[in-house]
């Protein structure tokens, strides 16, 4: 008795699952579900991922009608990862991808590590609110001969058996967890045969001229008949049994020919390829798939043949499968997107080393913006030609731009096809086939992608989804860039709000500051430093650390400088300015701590008057060029106790004097004592060539980042005072008046 299942593949409804007693609670049971599941949805294939003891990972558990080494990106995958079975346990709902293309927009990393014709789905293994694992099924899809997939219901129904087995399985004391090494399930014949009929079934394969073979779903040969042992270069068909046949021949080692086998099994489509068996015999090989195996025929065939015609060919992959040499390229160019951190690298990525690996002649990237698309980069095209595109609106009808609004990707073969979909095309000298591919991240149109062929191009089936795989990694790595950029040019924003845009200008005083953030991607910190000008012979300098490194710190420092800014400008003693602002900030109450050094300059009576919360000590290059780290008597830092004082320590500035202010950023070294670090800036100091502050402060901070790796952002302000009357304070014979404010990078 059988009922036609959805899809119109006929199910055997007469037969049940199996019903788990008390001795069939493990992996048995589990086993025996899985292929009751594969079999009543009508699928070929099917996997058991099981949630590990931490509860965010999936661990592969066990494979049906395809080896679970096909399966090993995933063998251990995090619930936060983009895959079906991740997704479905983590929404705890069903993914469904009945078209491979599909399968490559949505899930691009997972349709380039198995691009092969294919569909699948995925559903949680649930009982009530707890979540056991998923199960992912497959089947040939869109476009196949075979049914167009199985009923939805029936595979959320072989979801709820495999989670209410798991559920009773914990609850007998026999949990399930994920075992050491993922399982394949071995496939029994359809049929027993007796040896009878086994043996007249070998002798009919032994009459026909051509070769045969049989191998099983894992590529080990299970059958070769005579004529096979000899066109594959084996003394005998013993030799090759229970091998891989890229193992056993040598001349079989090219990854391609594993590339096809895998290809026949995944998508359960028959197949075809030409290979040259060295030196020159040319063999036409033809696989047929199975549930239970690939049956191989060969004959000679094209140059070098002996004659014999090749078998008829029923029916052929469209288009050769990608070689896993080309799928190593892609994967290659993936990681590379990775890495990329701002449009323009992923703009010279994509434009550099996309076309060599799809040996296409052109490419252009799209970025759509404000309803608009601009070019952004493009290598080989015609400039002019694509001036026409850049800033149409997006509901213009050209195909780069109409991929972008619908979604899917338009693959052209010829200049004929093309000009049928889109008649104004102009035709485009040397350019004879095209690929248009939508970028589309997070749900939202990014941008699309035009790679363009010097000659007709057919684009199969398996070529088609890692061209629309990858887009969906350039759409990804395009969006983040534009992320980066965006929140890099927001910090330049802040931090050069947040710094003084120039230093003041003073008679006989020279000044140069820099500043470099400590965090890769974002050009904001919270060390600071300030020079205030009270009146003609007097200023203010000040230099401190916010506790960490980030937008936070930089907020907090955003209020501290203003205000000892303004304690400056009101004539605070260096005393009163760091009490002051050491009680606004215990008020605050901002749970972090800062350090400071306060100087007030009087260059009139040449001399300086110093207190410090916690601040590194500034170091003083004296005019015969010896230098010293100033011992200042210290205080605590600021935000600790709104009680605390701050002592001071006065010093002279004779003409010729440079004073180095600095966070510890510049000197700090793992492994290297502050007190030795702090006097190996003094030598740096006392070594300088003769040269303008600004250069030596640029020396100083290359110094820095050549000698370590800085993990905290560095500050530095340099304060020297001229030799005579007007002249300028820098380490240079030529006293030229100068003043730097530069706090760039």
């Amino acid at each position: 008795m059988c009922a036609m299942r959805e899809g119109g593949a006929a199910q055997p409804y007469g037969s049940r699952p199996p019903s788990p007693s008390a001795g069939s609670l493990g992996r048995a049971g589990l086993d025996r579900l899985l292929e009751f599941g594969v079999r009543d949805t009508g699928v070929h294939a099917g996997a058991v991922f099981l949630l590990a003891a931490d509860g965010q990972t999936l661990r592969l558990e066990v494979t049906a009608g395809m080896p679970a080494e096909y399966l090993a990106p995933w063998f251990g995958v995090a619930l936060s990862s983009r895959f079906p079975a991740t997704d479905a346990v983590r929404e705890r709902r069903l993914v469904w991808l009945g078209d491979p293309e599909d399968l490559a927009r949505r899930y691009p990393r997972t349709a380039i590590a198995l691009p092969y014709h294919h569909a699948v789905a995925a559903t949680p293994l649930l009982t009530g609110t707890t979540v056991w694992g998923a199960l992912l099924l497959f089947w040939p899809g869109a476009g196949s001969t075979r049914a167009d997939g199985p009923s939805p219901e029936r595979v959320r129904a072989a979801g709820r058996r495999l989670g209410r087995f798991l559920r009773d399985a914990a609850g007998s004391g026999h949990a399930l967890g994920p075992g050491p090494a993922p399982r394949t399930l071995v496939q029994p014949p359809a049929r027993e045969r007796g040896p009878a009929e086994a043996l007249a079934a070998a002798d009919l394969v032994e009459r026909l001229p051509w070769g045969s073979c049989s191998l099983d779903l894992e590529g080990r040969f299970t059958y070769v008949s005579a004529t096979a042992a000899v066109l594959l270069g084996a003394d005998s068909p013993d030799e090759l049994i229970g091998t891989r046949p890229w193992e056993s021949l040598p001349w079989c080692a090219d990854p391609a020919f594993e590339d096809y086998f895998r290809a026949t099994v995944v998508s359960r489509k028959s197949g075809h390829y030409t290979a040259i068996h060295p030196p020159d015999q040319w063999l036409a090989f033809e696989l047929y798939p199975d549930d239970s195996g690939v049956s191989v025929r060969m004959a000679p065939a094209g140059p070098g043949g002996d004659g014999q015609t090749a078998p008829t060919r029923t029916e052929t992959f469209q288009g050769e499968p990608i070689r896993l040499g080309e799928v190593y390229q892609v994967l290659h160019l993936a990681a590379a997107l990775s890495e990329t951190v701002g449009v323009g690298d992923v703009v010279d990525l994509v434009t550099e080393e996309m076309l060599p690996a799809f040996g296409a002649r052109t490419v252009a990237l799209l970025a759509a913006e404000d309803g608009r698309m601009r070019v952004i980069g493009r290598s080989g095209y015609n400039p002019s030609l694509l001036e026409h595109f850049d800033g149409v609106p997006l509901t213009h009808p050209a195909p780069a731009v109409r991929v972008l609004a619908t979604g899917v990707p338009n693959f052209f073969a010829s200049f004929d096809e093309l000009a049928r979909a889109y008649p104004p095309a102009p035709h485009q000298k040397g350019l004879h086939a095209w690929a248009f591919l939508p970028l589309i991240a997070s749900g939202r149109p990014v941008g699309s992608c035009v790679f363009a062929f010097d000659r007709p191009h057919p684009f199969p089936d398996q070529q088609r989804v890692v061209f629309i795989a990858l887009a969906g990694l350039i759409a990804q790595a395009l969006e983040r860039a534009r992320l980066y950029d965006t929140s890099n040019d927001l910090a330049k924003t802040l931090q050069a709000a947040l710094l003084p845009d120039s230093l003041p200008d003073l008679p006989g005083l020279e000044v140069a500051a820099r500043y470099l953030p400590s965090v890769r991607g974002m050009d904001v910190g919270g060390d600071f430093y300030d020079l205030v000008r009270i009146d003609d012979t007097t200023a203010a300098a000040v230099i401190g650390d916010v506790q960490g490194h980030n937008v936070k710190a930089a907020a907090l420092m955003g209020r501290v400088r203003p205000a000892i800014r303004s304690r400056a400008a009101s004539g605070a003693t260096p005393s009163q300015a760091l009490a002051q602002a050491n009680r606004q900030l215990a008020a605050m109450d901002p749970g972090r701590f800062v350090s400071c050094l306060y100087a007030h300059l009087d260059l009139a009576r040449r001399r300086a008057v110093l207190a410090t919360a916690g601040h590194p000590p500034p170091v003083l290059r004296h005019p015969d060029g010896h230098a010293e780290v100033l011992p200042l008597r210290p205080g605590v830092l600021l935000g600790i106790d709104p009680d605390a004082d701050y002592p001071s320590t006065e010093i002279p500035l004779a003409p010729g004097t440079v004073l180095a202010l600095y966070t510890d950023g510049l000197v700090e070294t793992p492994g290297v004592d502050m007190d030795d670090a702090m006097s190996g800036l003094a030598v740096q100091l006392a070594r300088a060539s003769a040269q303008p502050l600004d250069r030596l402060a640029a020396a100083l901070i290359d110094h820095a980042r050549r000698t370590a790796p800085r993990t905290d952002d560095i500050a530095l302000l340099l304060i020297g005072l001229g030799t005579a009357a007007g002249g300028a304070a820098c380490l240079d014979s030529s006293g030229t008046e100068g003043n730097d404010g530069n706090h760039g990078n």
